[in-house]
């Protein structure tokens, strides 16, 4: 069942075209990778997915962008309940200076009602086993989360989107900044989270997208040249251009 589909998809920033066209299906509870070479628009296609590409000046968007049957891109969608349900986690993690227990519970705070702290304490829990966390931080959830090691931080920022019950969680380049071993922990977590969620990554590692993903897009100046199952993607692509990509011919 897909959960997000894109029907000839355009983006501009200002008079630069960044998307070209895109139509794209991505299936839940499954990883997704957006592969490319630098600037051919897999960071602006993931953003169109929780309408952070609005907050840039002079950005125009056409086409559909369809997540339970209605169209986000529709000017009365409700973009904090959208971006509740669509989650995002960043290149460098960015844990708010806060405790850890606070950060977790952060956006619970935001989005409940009257919450208790018995709840607030069951949410916290929850979402750092989630993420594999729990064990080691459970005798230091009111220390500072900035004195966290880098992939303890990224795995705790996913722990503070998934405290609020998203349904797709869009990560662009979560590993770029975390050693061979945190980025092993980070690829092994989104294993175990694809059971409840449906993941979309950007990366330029090829290798981390062979790795981790089920599905994979080829993105080139702005267009989805091609759109698959990654077995497939990686060993008989359709297009010369995404073997030319994959087999290091250029990007």
């Amino acid at each position: 069942m897909s959960k997000i589909v894109t029907n000839n998809l355009n983006l501009w920033y200002g008079v630069f075209h960044a998307l070209k066209n895109v139509d794209s299906a991505f299936e839940a509870n499954r990883i997704t990778a957006i592969i490319g070479p630098s600037g051919c628009g897999k960071s602006t296609l993931l953003r169109v997915f929780n309408r952070m590409n609005d907050l840039i000046e002079g950005v125009r968007t056409d086409g559909e962008v369809i997540i339970e049957d209605a169209n986000i891109l529709n000017s009365n969608t409700d973009l904090v309940v959208l971006r509740k349900k669509v989650g995002m986690v960043f290149q460098r993690p960015n844990p708010f200076p806060l405790s850890i227990y606070e950060n977790i519970v952060f956006g619970e705070k935001i989005h409940g009602d009257r919450i208790t702290r018995d709840k607030l304490d069951e949410i916290v829990e929850r979402s750092l086993r989630d993420v594999l966390l729990w064990d080691e931080l459970k005798d230091k959830l009111n220390e500072p989360a900035l004195r966290l090691s880098l992939e303890q931080k990224q795995r705790l920022c996913i722990a503070r989107l998934i405290a609020v019950k998203p349904d797709v969680l869009l990560m662009d380049e979560p590993c770029s900044t975390l050693d061979p071993q945190g980025t092993q922990r980070v690829e092994e977590l989104m294993r175990e989270l694809k059971n409840k969620y449906t993941i979309i990554i950007v990366t330029h590692n090829m290798q981390q997208a062979a790795r981790v993903s089920d599905d994979t897009g080829f993105m080139l100046l702005g267009e989805l040249i091609e759109f698959g199952k990654t077995e497939q993607i990686f060993t008989a692509p359709f297009d010369k251009r995404t073997e030319d990509y994959i087999t290091g011919r250029y990007g």
